[in-house]
């Protein structure tokens, strides 16, 4: 049985969408994937038709760019919720000039309350060289402190690195591991 709330987190490509994404549908028959990508240009386009088709259509999908917490609100406990991803989202409402601290109280406090259990999918950012200017380093401080406080609410919080679990805290499924 999946944790109330398991964090994946990785760098670009660690396959950790992948990894959440068999967590959710091993816990469920009725999957949600929140999705917080916006199709700004064509490369992104077809980046998400091509990760619909190939999550099918037995998956609830739900558009939720900038309200991922009211998405969360809609889910039953029968289904299991893959939120991807909670560094979209970050960028989204920076971009927007929302109040950042605000907005990841909001989302902590509905995946608390969420009545099935969620896998988070954000990015590790901080493993990287120091960025050179200003927005990129506020980025990269509000993705740190974010993913600090999934981590600490989290039952389980898996590092994917070259496609590999590495646990970090609590256990997988056995089915997963």
């Amino acid at each position: 049985m999946l944790e109330r709330l398991t964090l994946v987190l990785g760098g670009a490509r660690s396959g950790k969408s992948a990894f959440a994404e068999r967590l959710v549908q091993e816990a469920t028959t009725r999957p949600v994937y929140v999705a917080t990508a916006e199709a700004r240009d064509d490369e992104m386009r077809a980046r998400i038709a091509a990760h619909l088709a190939a999550r099918g259509p037995h998956w609830r999908s739900v558009e939720a760019p900038h309200d991922p917490a009211a998405a969360l609100a809609t889910a039953s406990p029968s289904e299991a919720v893959l939120l991807d991803c909670a560094t979209l989202w970050l960028s989204n409402r920076m971009l927007a000039g929302a109040d950042l601290a605000a907005e990841a109280e909001r989302l902590l406090a509905a995946l608390g309350q969420c009545a099935a259990p969620v896998v988070v999918v954000s990015n590790e950012v901080g493993l990287s060289v120091v960025p050179d200017n200003a927005l990129a380093r506020r980025f990269r401080d509000e993705q740190g402190r974010l993913n600090q406080a999934l981590a600490a609410g989290a039952g389980c919080a898996v590092l994917m690195a070259a496609g590999l679990p590495l646990m970090l805290k609590g256990r997988l499924p056995e089915a997963t591991t």
